[in-house]
């Protein structure tokens, strides 16, 4: 145990001055631009409108640290150690600019291999009231080319969702759900989805549905922009709030979270959802 305990300091101490490099704006800004492509002392600290040797002392410090190296025509590159380290900055820059988000929401049905891929999510908008989610949520539909994706705790059942999934699902959009099992939907759901002639595409695959025990983080996409939404902290789903961008690194890391929801769920069952 002691031997462990020693390694696991040693790890600790390697960390913090890791950290200690990375606690100043400039080498931040260094690191973001030698991430694009190599950048020489001079341009940088033009860039930035800061003194060259302020800046040189910068690049020495990372240099040092392994985080960057020196290429033959004096410009600096990225290491392997410096890129793997700026791709987990994303991931302190989203928990830093969403804290007080943070406070009152958690991910408590998001696995581990998604939790250490949080901070693809840092590139986005934050939509902040119902009206506004449901907005986005309507531009995404209506957006929609290719495919309509959604992980949904409820049912959408009014024209406004409805009609743009219809006319979308029609022309040859690929229209996939994942619903809560315990989604709560109105009695006349039914009438508005034979009015629209829904019940006809879900009978022609044109839309297609499965059904998970429980849904608490919400995931909407087309095949270039999505919306996510995390649940409140005591677990319960929050369409209050959400992120929103057409990153590809925040579309893929939606992507990918509703192709786990889609592949982990199971079949559709309409007498399993409950009347209001």
């Amino acid at each position: 145990m002691a031997f462990v305990s020693q390694v696991v300091r040693k790890g600790l101490d390697s960390a913090a001055a890791d950290f200690l490099e990375l606690a100043s704006e400039q080498r931040l800004e260094i690191l973001s631009r030698l991430y694009e492509q190599n950048q020489k002392v001079s341009t940088v600290a033009k860039d930035i409108e800061a003194t060259v040797p302020e800046v040189f002392r910068n690049f020495e410090r990372l240099a040092k640290a392994g985080l960057i190296s020196k290429e033959t025509d004096g410009s600096y590159s990225l290491s392997t150690a410096g890129r793997l380290m700026w791709n987990q900055i994303s991931l302190v820059k989203f928990l830093s600019e969403n804290k007080k988000y943070l406070k009152t929401h958690g991910f408590s049905d998001i696995s581990e291999k998604f939790l250490q891929r949080i901070g693809a999510l840092e590139s986005c908008e934050q939509v902040k009231g119902v009206v506004k989610v449901l907005e986005k949520w309507k531009e995404i539909y209506e957006n929609a080319e290719s495919y309509i994706y959604n992980v949904l705790f409820e049912v959408p059942y009014t024209a406004d969702f409805i009609e743009p999934i219809v006319k979308k699902a029609s022309s040859g959009v690929r229209v996939r759900s994942v619903f809560s099992s315990t989604a709560i939907i109105p009695s006349d759901r039914k009438k508005v989805f034979e009015k629209h002639g829904f019940r006809k595409l879900v009978e022609e695959g044109k839309v297609e549905r499965r059904m998970k025990e429980e849904v608490r983080t919400v995931v909407i996409l087309n095949e270039k922009e999505a919306c996510v939404m995390f649940p409140a902290s005591d677990g319960s789903p929050d369409m209050s709030e959400g992120f929103y961008s057409k990153n590809p690194r925040f579309h893929e890391w939606c992507l990918d979270y509703f192709t786990h929801c889609w592949d982990d769920a199971g079949p559709f069952s309409e007498s399993r959802l409950k009347n209001a």
